[in-house]
């Protein structure tokens, strides 16, 4: 199994450059390329450029590559147990890429990363990222917007619309809620905030939050997670915008995958079968 690239010594020591004891995000970091893989989003934006942009960086870079390969092996599989077998089954479901759905794979994965930055913070390692990109040869797949928070939406991409993944790390948490949510996926696009928990003008953000949810009943979910063994920068707060969800169900009672029709079409869609 390969290494992923934020792990490997070379990036670790480039990323280094960029560590700004005061900004706290050692462990969000490598906790927000973790989101990154799990969620796997197609337009991701930063807000704040620093120490966090390589590691986003890295991870769409290794999963870009490694959807490629696994929608292949998808196909593959497919297509060598249907050559065997009539209907799918625990043993294609088992099989490498283990547990993949068909429907991830219907069109190529290429996500994109989008920062944003008015380069004005003098502690900020901001100015530095673009070297730091370039020598991890990752300028190539960011998008690089020099703008304010209340200027993001005219400076975006046209077709960076909705966004899948947005990591806020900047005062203005209120304005990019009050304002940019709208920007953000309904169908569980996921935004992450720092920095919220511990301090007045922060939790007065989360009380706001917190109203709006509770006069918007099912579309938004929030979790707020603490560093506890830390005085500032020590927290983050991940909002999840549910107003559209699509509903996703693919077992019955019980667990057991449903290999029904509509499984049985996107696999053999997927496979280039039909």
């Amino acid at each position: 199994m390969t290494i992923p690239r934020i792990f490997q010594a070379d990036f670790q020591a480039a990323a280094a450059q960029l560590r700004v004891p005061e900004m706290g995000t050692e462990v969000v970091a490598p906790l927000l390329a973790n989101l990154v893989r799990l969620i796997r989003p197609r337009r991701v934006l930063e807000v704040g450029m620093g120490y966090t942009t390589p590691f986003l960086a890295a991870e769409l870079a290794d999963l870009r590559e490694g959807a490629r390969a696994e929608a292949a092996a998808l196909a593959e599989k497919t297509r060598r147990h249907l050559a065997d077998a009539e209907q799918l089954d625990n043993d294609w479901l088992l099989a490498d890429p283990p547990l993949v759905t068909p429907a991830a794979h219907t069109e190529p994965y290429q996500p994109r990363l989008a920062v944003v930055d008015n380069l004005q913070d003098p502690d900020s390692s901001a100015k530095r990222v673009t070297e730091v990109l370039e020598e991890l040869n990752l300028d190539d797949s960011v998008t690089v917007v020099n703008a304010d928070m209340k200027e993001l939406a005219d400076h975006l991409p046209a077709d960076f619309r909705p966004i899948d993944f947005a990591w806020v790390d900047a005062w203005e948490c209120l304005y990019f809620f009050d304002h940019l949510m709208d920007l953000v996926n309904p169908d569980g696009g996921v935004v992450v905030m720092h920095y919220l928990m511990s301090y007045p003008e922060g939790e007065a953000v989360l009380r706001y939050i917190a109203e709006y949810q509770r006069k918007h009943p099912g579309e938004l979910e929030v979790l707020n997670l603490l560093e506890s063994h830390k005085l500032m920068q020590n927290s983050i707060t991940v909002l999840s915008r549910t107003a559209g969800r699509t509903k996703r169900r693919y077992a019955k009672l019980g667990g057991a995958i449903d290999y029904g029709t509509e499984l049985h079409t996107a696999a053999l869609r997927q496979a280039g079968i039909r």
